[in-house]
């Protein structure tokens, strides 16, 4: 059991918090916390003269509609299920329990003034294995991810449909089995569960924990790449980087220079002066890949601890105030960043394979053994060139988009979710190009005599287990798969 405090939670804790499996329960602190709130929202509706938006209101343009008191609790319900309007592929499971994750600890900060029963509700949720089905498309990234975070909060109520012992099942089914209550909601519950940028954080959350996984095997296959393509050490040597000290370029060419140590092939007199941009430019290119993820993930770190749903309880000061924390805005422009640093990486990944295939520096064209009646490697290649294509349209900015919405009311969106949704493509497509280039420098590597260095002799060993050797041509895209799956 993980219990969860009132404290700043990194990007790595909560991935391996969510990894362990383990369940999750609140702390005394936070059970304090959101009793307080709920206490001081319902003695502010009790003296409260004027409406207050959300609590006893309307939504969006209908915020001058005022509810009766007896109606507060059916207003909620009406909101959640108006807004559960999710279209389009279902969304990872291993995401939606993230979400529940980071909405879990954004209402138990004190600010929100949901009862106790309805946040431990999600917790119940995610310690049962009764994930919510949640669709990808639906959120304009603005008042909060608002129907995706409908279809988690349906199953609260018995509504939706859940992923549920490997299978979709009805909500109420697998409540039912798991003996889990039925909740009513009572005032501003709805909105608050709706409100929040959730949906997309979850993505970025999940994403940069798998990048920062990933980051190590792209820069080894890149050094591999280099070594058997006869490449030069000396665009490494910390000299050149410290004139240009970028954090992100330095630890690249530091990163390098001790998976390369060892490496017969990296010591040898070499016949050409220089090497082309994508072997020579590592540092500098996925140096500033590294920069920009560094700064997303510190845009992240801040979301996920932070307050997002609205209106804002302040009970120290005696106050709710609408304002605008459900906005996606610092989210989207930072998705969209980490998309483009992602493609790059993809990019000069790509090039890199280009050039391993073209038959120069005493490897074979395509990389087999007899081109011509083979034409090995030449069409992964292709595939590399179709998915770097993709990416960059892929990395189209969201967040420069926005449609009016909610009849005027809410008049800029950030377009959040549907960057979220395209940077995890991206990500994917990464680990695929990655995978093609390590396939192509084990490859080369193979017609070299001698060794490389230790760290990338075991990477090719380990390969191995999984992709053979070429000795002619095979149907590639079994083998691409299964260095995909290495790499994962």
């Amino acid at each position: 059991m993980i219990q969860l405090d009132h404290r700043h939670y990194s990007i790595q804790e909560i991935r391996d918090m969510v990894a362990s499996k383990e369940e999750l329960e609140l702390s005394d602190a936070l059970i304090e916390r959101i009793k307080h709130a709920r206490q001081f929202l319902e003695d502010y509706i009790d003296r409260a003269e004027k409406p207050i938006y959300g609590i006893n209101t309307g939504f969006g343009s209908l915020c001058d509609t005022e509810i009766e008191k007896k109606d507060l609790g059916t207003l909620q319900r009406n909101l959640v299920m108006s807004h559960a309007c999710g279209v389009g592929d279902l969304v990872d499971p291993e995401i939606v329990r993230y979400m529940i994750v980071l909405k879990v600890l954004g209402l138990s900060k004190g600010h929100s003034g949901v009862r106790l029963q309805t946040v431990e509700g999600l917790l119940d949720l995610y310690n049962h294995g009764v994930i919510p089905v949640v669709y990808e498309q639906g959120s304009l990234g603005a008042s909060g991810d608002l129907s995706p975070l409908a279809h988690v909060s349906l199953a609260l109520l018995g509504l939706g449909e859940v992923h549920y012992g490997g299978e979709i099942v009805p909500a109420r089914e697998a409540l039912t089995a798991e003996g889990l209550p039925i909740l009513d909601l009572g005032a501003k519950e709805g909105l608050a569960l709706l409100n929040g940028t959730q949906f997309m954080s979850a993505y970025a959350t999940y994403m940069l924990g798998q990048l920062d996984l990933h980051l190590d095997k792209l820069h080894a296959i890149a050094a591999l790449s280099l070594d058997a393509y006869d490449g030069r050490i000396e665009p490494f040597d910390d000299a050149v980087h410290a004139v240009r000290p970028h954090r992100g370029q330095r630890n690249v060419a530091e990163r390098m220079r001790t998976l390369l140590e060892g490496s017969e092939w990296i010591a040898q007199e070499k016949e050409h002066v220089q090497d082309p941009y994508s072997f020579r430019c590592i540092p500098q290119v996925h140096g500033a890949s590294l920069d920009a993820i560094d700064y997303v993930m510190g845009v992240v770190e801040v979301e996920i601890n932070s307050v997002t749903d609205n209106p804002t309880l302040i009970p120290d000061e005696d106050k709710i105030i609408s304002a605008g924390n459900f906005h996606g805005q610092p989210l989207a422009l930072v998705l969209d960043h980490l998309a483009i640093a992602m493609a790059e990486l993809a990019s000069i990944s790509e090039r890199r394979t280009y050039k391993l295939i073209g038959g120069q520096r005493g490897l074979p064209a395509y990389l087999v053994a007899n081109p011509g009646l083979n034409s090995g490697l030449m069409i992964a290649q292709y595939t590399a060139a179709s998915i770097v294509s993709q990416n960059k349209q892929l990395c189209t900015p969201s967040s420069v988009d926005t449609i009016d919405s909610s009849n005027g009311q809410e008049d800029h969106v950030s377009m959040g979710a549907n960057g979220a949704t395209k940077a995890l493509r991206v990500y994917k497509n990464l680990v695929k190009v990655n995978a093609i280039e390590l396939l192509s420098a084990a490859q080369a590597a193979d017609f070299r005599a001698g060794k490389s260095s230790p760290k990338l002799e075991q990477l090719r060993t380990d390969l191995r287990e999984y992709v053979p050797f070429i000795e002619d041509d095979v149907v590639l895209s079994e083998l691409i798969h299964k260095a995909i799956k290495f790499l994962q």
